[in-house]
């Protein structure tokens, strides 16, 4: 009778033990290692929704492009630093029959990098072009070579990475960020932290609350 109590009280710790389990392998999960498209809105970066040969900016408009290792459009890294298209555009002056794209290219951490590259500093262009002209023209213009793969996929942007398009990529296959970026990670993730307790808490509450359930019943049973 007392295993059964037993086994009905574990039961639902075992449940969220396995659920927490689940969550870190999920966080195992491979990745895509690609330069992602971006559109400023007012304050805000918002995930392109067409390709950089489709989309036809406005003189004025800032646009970004970010290289780093995401699952998906949710997980993307957006553009980092100011995007304010004063500033980029501050040393272009406007022309007749012309528009002005301010451009953000961020080639993203060495923690994104593949084995052997090191990513370029991020950079701010303004390129100058056609009113028709597309995303894809207006970076051709500022940031050559661009490399592309057969199905119009962007691989590269002023050469980085020089191999390589869109391959998987493991959290095992990724490089050690350096003492900067792991500062910077903890910063970004201060805030988060405040929203709950950390997967490592949880399951360390899980596994003791089990082990602890466990000792109870061993006690109990000698004594019987």
């Amino acid at each position: 009778m007392i295993r059964r109590a037993l086994v009905r009280a574990l039961a639902p710790l075992l449940a969220a033990l396995v659920l927490v389990t689940g969550a870190a392998q999920a966080a195992q999960a491979t990745g895509y290692r690609y330069w992602s498209f971006w559109e400023r809105d007012g304050g805000t970066w918002t995930y392109a929704t067409q390709g950089p040969s489709l989309a036809r900016p406005s003189d004025g408009d800032v646009q970004g492009f970010r290289f780093a290792v995401s699952a998906d459009s949710k997980d993307a890294a957006q553009p980092r630093g100011a995007a304010e298209f004063a500033v980029i555009c501050a040393r272009t002056p406007a022309q007749d029959g012309e528009k002005r794209v301010a451009l953000v290219i961020d080639f993203g951490s060495a923690a994104d990098a593949a084995s052997g590259e090191t990513p370029p500093d991020r950079r701010t262009a303004c390129a100058r072009v056609a009113p028709d002209a597309t995303t894809a023209e207006a970076l051709a213009a500022v940031a050559k070579p661009l490399r592309y793969d057969t199905n119009a996929l962007l691989c590269a942007i002023a050469g980085y990475p020089q191999k390589g398009c869109g391959e998987q990529v493991s959290d095992t296959d990724r490089p050690a960020p350096t003492d900067k970026e792991s500062r910077q990670t903890a910063t970004d993730n201060k805030s988060d932290s405040a929203d709950g307790p950390s997967l490592g808490l949880v399951t360390g509450i899980a596994v003791v609350a089990v082990l602890g359930a466990a000792a109870v019943w061993q006690a109990r049973r000698r004594r019987a």
